[in-house]
């Protein structure tokens, strides 16, 4: 089977790169995932004049990614590289005059602080630390950066061992762990350490620590969507607004940050906020009156929406900036005096802008990266003092591009068009949007279906449903390279967003609350159903699969119905009762997607987990996980695989060497995912013989 299974995988490897008899009008290829280039992180100047933005690449003899800076004039002019080389660029950001940009870079050999001079073009390394530096912040007067990195702390060893005699080869010593989490998926195993905040002058120098403490200084939630808080300077320079959760829980209450007051000269730290909840992504107004913030009060609910809080800049007066928005907020920051703020809706990722007032104008759509492979919402903007502002654009036949909006400005304007040459002679498969009712209680779904190239009336075309990760999260109308290469295959591509699904609302989010999987189960095959209805849908060919989430929902879909001729399931979870206690947010997991410990609720966690109903799947499944997935181990694939193998199901389980969660880090692995899962869907497709005999018979 594993022999036969290779030769087919890499016949149709080459099938579908090289497309025998293409004419002017052709399909996109496995090849063309090379040649994609993906823009993020787009910052305008602070006059609103030009905007620098890190362009993502591939390169195909190294089988790696890697990103350089480039300039791009607000009106599309001039646009040039600021760096080039196989390196990663990122994080550029201006200063005040907007005449210089610090950006960080492995260009060395390892992460560092760069200072680049625009007009004369000049480089300079600041910093020379040990470990990389992240959520780097230039001080309003120019004079300093910023920036978090890890400080080591000394590992827990094995005391009292004998010393090995001269030239003797004994093995590696004992790694002995005593965090709570301890290893992060991209990250692996942690070194022992906490977080803390540096300043280092702006012509370079010794980068002097200014936190302590057995504490993390950032924020990142699950659910939410937010990332780590880059320290936020006053405008006076002297203080930093920083995150954190400097209490002793801080292992166990991960989420439950606060914003503190930090005094660059002394080290003083001044606690602003003190709820039960993360508040975090602290933004000084430009005239220093007010700090807005987002945070919500933490309830251990699967889902909370955060929302966008105000406060004097001393910390009083703390206040919800709007109550009637109840759109989850993933980012925000100032422009004038108004705050601009970044959120998602019925799967569109917008931008919009409040007065301190409450009053809210929408500003843009279809904001996003495109660069995934699959269509979850993403994306990231800027502002400039006069209004302008700069953010990535995406739609489903458009990859992440620069576009800008000027002040007042209703359209938007995309500047770049990254991908022109790839997909010149390129027809993608049009993907147009469905509503329809959930079997369960008649709630509307919002899905996307997208169709063959070439599509036909009146020809019926297999089907791939699609599901997406999270659970909480959305898919939308944005670009997805891996789907789209399915339907260059002659499939279509169904994805939609159950209930769990965010960008509608807190409530429909949580209807998996402890729930999950379950009733997402009826949303999914209603979509499936509303589809196979409209006539074109062949129903005898479907098939399923998904990552992450998806693929715990791959497995629980085929746990209660053969409709689908064959499924893959990507870094899925099998077994809730493992994952808990091997993923590596351990410290979030149990506590918010669960009643309590795995060990006091058995039954729970087991209902939940997709192996309880193994005993019932009779579809051919193949499992794509990562060897290095600390977020969905590897372990937990492999026990569905052997319960299948057990049963005779057939079954193939793909581990795929140095991949984290995602199957995305080299280029040629996310390639060859596609690939294995067309190959398991045309071995498993019902041929029109095959029709024909069961027909006769």
């Amino acid at each position: 089977m594993t022999k036969r299974f290779a030769l087919i995988f890499f016949s149709l490897l080459l099938y579908v790169t090289f497309v025998p008899g293409s004419t002017a009008a052709e399909v996109l290829k496995l090849s063309d995932l090379f040649n994609f280039e993906y823009a993020a992180d787009p910052q305008i100047s602070p006059d609103g004049k030009t905007i620098v933005y890190v362009r993502n690449f591939c390169d195909i003899m190294t089988d790696k990614r890697y990103s350089n800076l480039w300039l791009i004039s607000a009106d599309g002019k001039d646009h040039r590289p600021v760096t080039t080389g196989q390196f990663n660029d990122n994080s550029p950001r201006w200063s005040a005059d907007g005449k210089n940009l610090i950006f960080i870079s492995n260009r060395d050999g390892k992460p560092q602080v760069y200072h680049l001079w625009l007009q004369s073009g000049q480089m300079a390394r600041l910093t020379n630390i040990q470990e990389p530096p992240n959520n780097i912040s230039w001080s309003p007067d120019g004079r300093w950066i910023s920036f978090t990195s890890l400080v080591p702390r000394e590992p827990r060893t094995v005391t009292d061992m004998p010393k090995a005699p001269k030239e003797a080869k004994w093995a590696d010593p004992v790694t002995m762990i005593d965090s709570l989490v301890y290893r992060f998926d991209k990250s692996g195993y942690l070194k022992p350490g906490n977080y803390h905040v540096f300043v280092v002058p702006v012509e370079g120098g010794t980068a002097r620590q200014i936190t302590s403490g057995n504490f993390d200084h950032g924020f990142s939630d699950f659910r939410a969507g937010a990332s780590t808080t880059a320290p936020e300077w006053t405008p006076d320079s002297k203080d930093l607004m920083i995150v954190a959760n400097r209490r002793p829980d801080n292992e166990f209450e991960p989420l439950d940050t606060e914003i503190y007051e930090l005094d660059v000269k002394s080290g003083t730290v001044k606690e602003l906020t003190d709820r039960l909840g993360p508040d975090y992504s602290p933004k000084i107004s430009p005239d220093g009156k007010w700090i807005a913030y987002l945070g919500f009060d933490d309830e251990y609910k699967s889902f909370a929406t955060a929302r966008i809080y105000l406060m004097e800049r001393d910390g009083k007066n703390k206040h919800l900036l709007s109550t009637s928005f109840e759109h989850a907020i993933t980012a925000i920051t100032w422009s004038n005096e108004r705050l601009l703020c970044q959120y998602d809706f019925q799967g569109d990722t917008k931008l919009g802008s409040f007065s301190i007032a409450g009053e809210f104008k929408p500003l843009a759509e279809h904001v996003g990266s495109g660069s995934g492979g699959r269509p979850y919402a993403g994306g990231s903007f800027s502002a400039a003092k006069d209004g302008a502002v700069s953010f990535t654009y995406t739609l489903p036949d458009l990859p992440g591009e620069v576009a800008v909006s000027g002040s007042g400005q209703k359209t938007p304007q995309i500047l770049t068009s990254l991908n022109s040459d790839v997909l010149a002679n390129v027809e993608l498969g049009k993907t147009e949007e469905i509503w329809y009712n959930s079997s369960l209680d008649q709630r509307k779904v919002q899905g996307w279906v997208i169709k063959p190239p070439g599509f036909k009336e009146g020809q019926k075309y297999p089907l791939i449903l699609e599901i997406h990760g999270g659970p909480f999260a959305n898919y939308g109308d944005r670009f997805a390279a891996n789907l789209q290469i399915y339907a260059a295959k002659g499939y279509a591509v169904l994805y939609t967003n159950p209930r769990g699904s965010t960008s509608y609302s807190e409530e429909f989010a949580n209807l998996i609350h402890h729930k999950y999987p379950g009733d997402d189960y009826f949303d999914l095959m209603s979509g499936v159903d509303a589809l196979v209805a409209q006539g074109w849908i062949d129903p005898e060919n479907l098939f399923v699969t998904g990552g992450s989430g998806g693929g715990v929902l791959t497995c629980w879909l085929i746990g209660q119905t053969n409709r689908f001729r064959a499924a893959v399931s990507a870094f899925p979870v099998i077994n809730w009762y493992s994952f808990v206690l091997t993923a590596d947010a351990n410290n979030y997991f149990y506590r918010y997607w669960f009643p309590g410990f795995p060990w006091e609720n058995a039954e729970h966690y087991m209902k939940r987990s997709p192996i309880s109903l193994v005993g019932n799947v009779s579809t051919p499944t193949m499992v794509i996980t990562g060897e290095e997935d600390y977020r969905t181990p590897i372990s937990e694939s492999e026990q569905y695989y052997q319960a299948l193998k057990l049963r005779k199901v057939e079954a193939v389980l793909a581990r795929v060497p140095g991949e984290p969660h995602g199957v995305s880090q080299r280029p040629s692995h996310q390639i060859a995912s596609i690939a294995a899962t067309l190959n398991w869907f045309e071995t498993h497709k019902k041929t029109a013989l095959e029709k024909t005999v069961q027909t006769r018979n």
